[in-house]
């Protein structure tokens, strides 16, 4: 079992940044991709960025990209998220997830493990 834990959200004005952890614990050996999702009020959980651990592979969704970076940490038990420029339609709360998965990394379905995520508020 892959217990999550994310922190490091709260509120920013528009065009700030932020920076989210996802700290990992227990048994990791089947986890090959770990992503963040985000979900706004009355809308569907979407994808923002994923990274496989070996080889470090990372993705993200267009709405993002060029905006946002995702990393792990030496230890591949944590993974960051930095989120520059930020929007008030990033607005949301940012849930971390790892999979035992080598595809279809930006699919909810694909992620056996949740967090149970952290708000981010991004003002205009």
């Amino acid at each position: 079992q892959v217990q999550l834990v994310e922190s490091g959200g709260g509120l920013v004005q528009a065009g700030g940044s932020l920076r989210l952890s996802c700290a990992a614990s227990g048994g990791f050996a089947s986890v090959r991709a770990m992503a963040w999702f985000r979900q706004a009020p009355g809308k569907e959980r979407e994808f923002v960025a994923a990274i496989t651990l070996r080889p470090g592979y990372k993705y993200y969704a267009d709405s993002v990209r060029g905006r946002f970076a995702v990393s792990k940490g030496n230890a591949e038990k944590a993974v960051f998220l930095q989120m520059n420029s930020l929007k008030p339609e990033d607005t949301a709360v940012y849930f971390c997830a790892a999979s035992p998965y080598d595809l279809g990394y930006d699919f909810p379905s694909q992620y056996e493990y949740w967090g149970r995520g952290t708000q981010v508020t991004v003002s205009s």
